[in-house]
């Protein structure tokens, strides 16, 4: 029986039993933590596999982006090539240059108040006179060298009679 007692007496001991329960402790939060580590363990390679797959994702994205900025660069410069081209080609510069009179004229008919029947005189005349190089009337030379059919003074009488008759009457008044 002493043997009984001496068991018993280390396990009535106070000391013993807050071992016991501080070690009983200790086992339960070890096991649990051993769970956790298991679980966020699993999370991290799940987390690692999506941003795996994102970065993949985001790597075919950025490759299409720099293919298709590459395609579009190239189309630019294509399209710039073509308008130089166009431009160089016969008749483009003629066209050019005819809308930035035609602009120039449209300015003049706003700003000044005598232009208008002195150029519509002039305009006129000058459709006439290629009217008539056409039909072969001026010779082909003087049509090249841009000489008028009529002399300067007269171009002056039809414009003094045009600004006449474009004037109000202020006598009536």
């Amino acid at each position: 029986m002493e043997e009984t007692s001496w068991y018993m007496n280390i396990l009535t001991s106070p000391f013993f039993r807050g071992m016991a329960i501080g070690l009983a402790v200790w086992l339960f939060f070890w096991i649990r933590s051993i769970f956790r580590i298991r679980e966020l363990s699993k999370n991290v390679t799940k987390l690692r596999e999506h941003l795996h797959t994102k970065l993949e994702i985001d790597s075919t994205e950025n490759e299409r982006r720099k293919l298709e900025i590459d395609k579009l660069k190239e189309e630019r410069d294509n399209l710039r090539n073509m308008v130089q081209v166009m431009n160089q080609k016969p008749g483009r510069q003629e066209l050019r240059q005819t809308q930035v009179y035609q602009r120039a004229i449209d300015i003049m008919f706003e700003k000044a108040p005598g232009f208008a029947p002195a150029w519509q005189i002039t305009m006129k005349e000058a459709e006439e006179e290629m009217q008539n190089a056409e039909k072969g009337i001026i010779p082909f030379f003087k049509r090249m060298t841009g000489t008028p059919a009529k002399g300067h003074e007269d171009f002056e009488g039809e414009r003094k009679k045009a600004l006449e008759l474009k004037e109000p009457d202020t006598s009536s008044q």
